[in-house]
């Protein structure tokens, strides 16, 4: 009777080889590259779930290029929990799959969770790389910035991580620098910044920057020249923090010298660079060429307008800026809250 039932049981598909074969060429093919060209085309946080199960289903999980951009998507939509979730269902993850991941939720304000992940990632027995400890110091800094009234704040945990670097590029130099600065340790980032073995431009115009949004314009001119002296070429945002050292200090002469000095090192007048000398010009009383430099650049941002603008009307010029906005208009700049 056993017998004669176990006969009527209808077998699976993959118990038959002629018919698993049909199944299988029946069956259209979804592997890896199927899968980046759907990731390629999401649009939305729902679309990106569906693709997700389908990667599931298809035994894909285990592929960490996936995995990656779909968190790079998660990040992009602002689905942090979504993208823990797709982290931890990865069993060994790649060191730059940590790095990855440590670095996307530094990058979108989410410091303690970079150091949280750090942590798990040592706790796990994964051995971090010289490209791990620049993300790990940048989210330390990060987070004792968002709250600076800890007693033991990570800026002292960002410390014991950079001094445990074995290595120790430029790169990482520089990125605990800024992190100093932007956490307000002035003095401590000066003396990071006097020991780097290698500086770059980079390195250099994150420290002059760090003296001029402190108000520490004399001391960002000093730098400058000893910049000069180790023969290192500024770069726009060199320029730029110096031109508003220039209006820190009032100092037309300076900011004058700056231009020139601009000019005759082939800088253009693009919109960055542009835009600060008209603010500067404007702030330190020389309207003038505040215009000059305005009617000289060849593209101009809506920054740019507003800049010329609200300085003309500061300077009692209403008929002119009234002109200038005229023109704005002419060109299809749409004004903003500033403009108006």
């Amino acid at each position: 009777m056993v017998a004669c039932l176990s006969c009527t049981v209808s077998t699976p598909c993959r118990s038959t080889p002629f018919l698993s074969s049909r199944c299988r060429t029946n069956k259209p093919k979804f592997g890896s590259q199927e899968a980046l060209i759907l990731i390629q085309k999401c649009s939305n946080f729902t679309h990106l779930k569906l693709i997700h199960a389908k990667i599931i289903r298809n035994d894909l999980s285990y592929d960490q290029l996936l995995v990656r951009k779909l968190l790079h998507l998660c990040f992009s939509y602002g689905k942090m929990d979504y993208a823990a979730l797709l982290f931890h269902r990865i069993p060994h993850p790649h060191t730059f799959t940590w790095n990855f991941t440590i670095r996307a939720y530094t990058h979108n304000g989410c410091s303690q969770q970079a150091l949280l992940l750090y942590n798990l990632m040592i706790c796990r027995g994964f051995s971090p790389d010289k490209f791990t400890f620049p993300f790990v110091v940048k989210a330390c800094l990060a987070s004792f910035a968002l709250d600076k009234g800890k007693e033991c704040g990570d800026v002292d945990y960002g410390r014991k991580v950079f001094d445990k670097m074995r290595v120790r590029s430029v790169v990482s130099w520089t990125t605990f620098v800024a992190g100093l600065v932007a956490c307000g340790e002035l003095d401590a980032a000066r003396g990071a910044f006097d020991q780097m073995p290698m500086r770059n431009v980079v390195s250099w115009t994150a420290m002059i920057n760090g003296y001029v949004k402190n108000q520490r314009p004399q001391e960002a001119f000093e730098l400058f020249w000893r910049m000069q002296l180790y023969n290192v070429r500024p770069n726009d945002f060199t320029l730029v923090g110096l031109l508003k050292a220039c209006t820190e200090l009032g100092s037309l002469q300076l900011g004058s010298w700056l231009h020139d000095y601009a000019l005759k090192n082939g800088f253009k007048l693009g919109v960055f660079l542009g835009t600060a000398l008209i603010d500067m010009y404007s702030k330190c009383g020389s309207l003038e060429n505040a215009k000059q430099v305005f009617d000289q650049m060849p593209i101009k941002s809506l920054a740019t307008w507003n800049s010329m603008i609200t300085s003309m009307g500061v300077h009692g010029w209403g008929k002119e800026a009234l002109a200038v906005f005229a023109k704005m208009e002419e060109a299809n700049v749409q004004p903003d809250a500033i403009t108006l």
